[in-house]
């Protein structure tokens, strides 16, 4: 009963659990990967505006594996990320379509629009 309430306010236990699994590999990844990592992951939590934990696990998951081949394969770092690294962030994290906060207020213009046009002479 008490697990259930906790995750009604603060999310899945299991995803935090999974979450923090995933950053425990990300300490294990030799520079400068591990670095590159973080600060990939310090982008995605700022900037992806997931709402949907599973989404968010999933993406960091792929992410992680990425970034454990590269290692492994010995691939520098600009080679995966390419010359612009937003650009690279960005679209990794649009191939994950979860539900994220800006959509609501993307459905809120579109509707505002429409309103306003329906109102117009």
């Amino acid at each position: 009963m008490t697990k259930k309430w906790i995750e009604n306010l603060t999310g899945s236990l299991e995803q935090k659990k999974r979450y923090r699994q995933l950053g425990a590999r990300i300490d294990t990844l030799p520079e400068p990967y591990q670095g590159v990592a973080r600060a990939f992951q310090r982008y995605f939590v700022y900037c992806g505006g997931f709402t949907d934990g599973d989404t968010l696990v999933t993406m960091f998951s792929d992410f992680v594996d990425l970034w454990e081949r590269a290692s492994i394969d010995g691939t520098p770092v600009r080679v995966i990320v390419g010359d612009d690294p937003i650009d690279f962030a960005e679209t990794f994290a649009r191939a994950y379509s979860g539900k994220q906060w800006i959509d609501g207020e993307r459905t809120r213009l579109i509707t505002a629009i429409h309103d306003a046009e329906r109102a117009e002479p």
